[in-house]
């Protein structure tokens, strides 16, 4: 007979990080909606963007980790509010690329001050060394994560 492994969830590290991250992208989501109109998908997208203008809604999504839908919807509803514009690459006419407009780059310079603000509320219980440590044991964990790839059932 096999002993029978027992889940606590409290204690499950991916539960753990996902009640994490959504508790603060819900908290911070209700600023960036009230504020600007932006959904969490929307805003990552706009935040992508501003740091590498130009990616296709593919590399968009590849780097932000969400679903292809999110962003094609974020996409959608951004360029319909004039915060992105997409054009046509001219070496391949089938791949577009996308960019902050100028409503868009405006919008952005005023959510970033609130986003760094709730950043660093959020981290000022932890000192220099302990920011440090769990910058680390995040690279670390995503590049394992990466690794592993997809959970396979045995």
């Amino acid at each position: 007979m096999t002993r029978r492994e027992t889940l606590h969830l409290e204690a499950f590290l991916p539960y753990r990080l996902s009640v994490l991250s959504n508790t603060v992208s819900s908290a911070i989501a209700a600023a960036y909606f009230a504020n600007f109109g932006l959904s969490i998908p929307e805003w990552r997208v706009m935040a992508v963007l501003a740091a590498n203008p130009g990616l296709s809604s593919a590399e968009v999504t590849a780097r932000t980790a969400m679903d292809k839908v999110a962003v094609s919807r974020a996409v959608a509803t951004l360029l319909a509010a004039g915060r992105l514009r997409r054009t046509t690459a001219p070496a391949d006419r089938r791949r577009t690329h996308l960019a902050l407009t100028k409503a868009g780059t405006r919008v952005y310079a005023q959510v970033v001050p609130m986003a760094l603000k709730y950043e660093r509320q959020l981290v000022t219980p932890l000192s220099k060394s302990e920011l440090a440590t769990l910058d680390r044991i995040l690279r670390v964990l995503l590049g394992r994560a990466v690794e592993l790839g997809p959970a396979h059932v045995q």
